[in-house]
């Protein structure tokens, strides 16, 4: 009898078809050639602040979104990009804060990768219990804060300092200031904005909730969605989106209580990803993970659910390696950024154990 596709032992008989073809068949982006102009290939990291790129930018500090604390500049925006490495011709937009590890192995993939200083402090003051009865309130914030529309009654955020705005200007930024990494291949053909199917919206936990209603307004090259979408009480996640849906990625630890709180698992099946495989436990089977959009850990993390929230995002401290120092997680972070969209898993029922409603109507 014929193993399952999406058995372990199915699915690492499909990644060994795959990985006979090449890398690149497992990993392939189809994005345009994109050669940099650098004599002295090597990996960047650039520091900028958002108040001195755009003087428009503002401070919101009703929203917790300021210049400054305690003396220190906390607009701070990052990008990195290695040189050495073939582009993809891909940008990873992060909507997280900094995160070095990250960075460093997307641009190992060829990857270019920014993270914008933008109003995205909002969470902890109007993230309501109990849930308002307006099951698009925090949806609507995460769209203004990410867009620039008038979208919400709660928040205003003026284009300056949204995060579409301040990528783009933080982009020019780096296109005068860099030359070596061809950022300016990232612009729309008019030069007026970002060309966003060649992005890559990603984010953890607030981040990936952000990152999914933002990918759900605006076509993007993909989302990667780290322990995330959350918003368990709002219904966007169903909405039809720019971006199709199986350019949504997502990964969650088990023990995560977004994820046994049916959070994520309901998001995606809201996202559709259902459309495209079946839930996957990448510690028992290899990429490309029969293609699937929806991936899980179940690595031990000592019963705690706090290290499991964080463990699926790279860290260069806690993140576990192998015996040559490889991650143990990298072909996961990979196949979520570089794999195929073209390529999916088999359509499967939506999972029964999911709870779909969680206000308790």
């Amino acid at each position: 009898m014929k193993p399952s596709l999406y058995s372990p032992l199915g699915l690492v008989f499909a990644g060994a078809l795959i990985f006979v073809c090449g890398p690149g068949a497992a990993f392939a982006t189809g994005a345009p050639l994109l050669k940099y102009s650098d004599q002295a290939p090597k990996a960047y990291d650039f520091t900028a602040r958002a108040s001195e790129i755009d003087p428009r930018a503002q401070s919101h500090p009703e929203l917790d979104f300021v210049f400054e604390k305690n003396g220190k500049p906390a607009d701070t925006e990052r990008a990195s990009v290695d040189t050495r490495v073939p582009a993809q011709g891909r940008l990873v937009i992060w909507l997280m804060g900094y995160n070095p590890a990250l960075f460093e192995r997307v641009n190992s993939y060829g990857l270019h990768a920014i993270q914008v200083s933008y109003a995205n402090g909002w969470f902890a003051k109007l993230n309501k219990e109990p849930a308002p009865a307006d099951e698009q309130h925090l949806g609507n914030i995460r769209l203004e804060a990410t867009t620039g529309m008038n979208a919400s009654e709660a928040v205003a955020i003026p284009q300056p300092d949204c995060m579409m705005e301040r990528a783009y200007q933080f982009v020019k930024w780096l296109a005068k200031t860099h030359p070596e990494g061809r950022w300016e291949f990232f612009f729309a053909a008019d030069g007026k904005g970002l060309d966003w199917e060649k992005v890559i919206i990603s984010g953890s936990s607030h981040g990936a909730t952000s990152s999914a209603r933002f990918a759900i307004q605006q076509k993007v090259a993909r989302c990667v969605m780290f322990c995330g979408p959350r918003d368990q009480y709002e219904s966007w996640q169903g909405l039809p989106s720019a971006t199709p849906a199986n350019r949504f990625f997502g990964y969650s630890h088990v023990l995560d209580s977004g994820w046994s709180g049916d959070h994520y698992p309901r998001s995606w099946i809201m996202l559709g990803l259902n459309k495209f495989g079946p839930i996957v436990n990448a510690d028992e089977a290899k990429a490309p993970y029969g293609f699937s959009r929806r991936l899980i850990t179940s690595s031990d993390v000592k019963g705690d659910a706090a290290k499991a929230h964080g463990f699926v995002t790279p860290n260069a401290k806690s993140s576990p390696r192998d015996a040559s120092g490889k991650y143990i997680q990298d072909d996961v972070w990979r196949y979520l950024f570089t794999s195929s969209v073209d390529e999916v898993g088999q359509p499967v029922a939506p999972e029964g154990v999911t709870r779909m409603n969680l206000r308790g109507k």
